[in-house]
């Protein structure tokens, strides 16, 4: 009997990533071997995705928001990587293109690929799914029918979900995490109102924990102050899920760590702005609460910095009104 190896594609950020997991499962279900095609900033998130047997990076340059050139090098470059897969999956988001991957997925051999496409996909596709981009589906919905057009049904709920992570190195459990940074300036609430935050949850008894990247510890050291604990820079993304596992809520942007909050069952207090629709990548599978004015002047603009001046829809957004989200969601 043939191997079946089916290649499903995400080439974009770690949230988007994670938010494909449940239909990376469903793929898992039916085939032999899947493999993964993740950009730099969604490799480490598709190592933790269960049903994930490779992981394959790739820059797309029709993706990133720092895209590389097109060369022949670079396109080479994933020819060589690619897998001898007899299927494809290509997942995207409603501002996103299928069509330029299935094209190199072609000339490499790929005999059946399923995708959507507003555009006319010609011999690219086998599959062509169509969706109403009116309705703001949630990505992981959005990504899971994809997966069913291609014959993948799903095997069980759908909820985002990980490989287990490791311990938490701080307790005990019940901590409330705030994760200030974002990718984009526009989805930023500013770091004055974290700290204050911070300040405001501790005074009312909670044990706080400031998280971030490697080039976010100047800001994790200003959010944190002496009111919390700083871990930043110093988790891998799963030594992140086991700090968010272990805690009763995590405050932040809609950003990655928002989706692996998910993922490990976490409430999240999300701060929102509406510069991307809610109904689509607000925090999948859990409670949550969203703050922002989702009807600002920037909404649906995708815009990386806020265009309106003085960043109305998250400065709005008080202390006070997070630390009564963190009660509603532990009630």
């Amino acid at each position: 009997m043939v191997s079946r190896t089916v290649l499903v594609a995400r080439p974009d950020s770690a949230g988007d990533v994670l938010l494909a997991g449940p239909a990376v499962r469903a793929v898992g279900a039916h085939a032999d071997r899947v493999v993964f095609l993740a950009g730099p900033r969604g490799r480490a998130a598709a190592e933790l995705l269960p049903g994930v047997d490779r992981v394959i990076e790739w820059q797309a340059p029709w993706i990133d928001a720092d895209p590389p050139p097109v060369t022949g090098e670079h396109v080479t470059r994933l020819m060589d990587a690619l897998p001898d897969a007899g299927e494809a999956v290509i997942l995207t988001s409603f501002h996103q293109s299928a069509l330029p991957l299935a094209l190199l997925l072609r000339l490499r051999g790929v005999g059946r690929i399923t995708a959507i496409s507003e555009d006319y996909p010609g011999s690219l596709l086998d599959v062509r799914v169509r969706v109403d981009e009116t309705r703001h589906l949630p990505e992981a919905e959005r990504m899971l029918a994809v997966a069913a057009a291609a014959g993948f049904e799903p095997v069980d709920g759908g909820a985002l979900a990980i490989t287990p992570p490791p311990p938490s190195p701080v307790g005990p459990p019940g901590y409330v995490v705030v994760h200030p940074g974002t990718a984009a300036p526009a989805r930023a609430w500013p770091p004055s109102r974290h700290r204050e935050a911070v300040e405001a949850l501790a005074d009312e008894g909670f044990a706080v924990v400031v998280t971030g990247g490697p080039g976010e510890r100047a800001l994790t050291a200003r959010v944190a102050g002496g009111h919390a604990v700083d871990l930043g820079g110093l988790t891998s993304l799963p030594e992140l899920a086991g700090v968010l596992r272990d805690a009763c809520a995590l405050v932040a942007g809609n950003t990655g760590p928002a989706h692996l909050a998910a993922a490990v069952g976490t409430p999240v207090v999300s701060l929102f702005s509406p510069v991307v629709p809610a109904g689509r990548w607000a925090p999948y599978g859990v409670p949550y609460v969203l703050l922002g004015d989702q009807e600002g002047p920037c909404k649906d603009t995708r815009a990386q910095t806020c265009p309106i001046k003085g960043h109305p829809c998250l400065t709005g957004v008080t202390a006070e009104q997070v630390v009564k989200a963190v009660g509603e969601l532990i009630r």
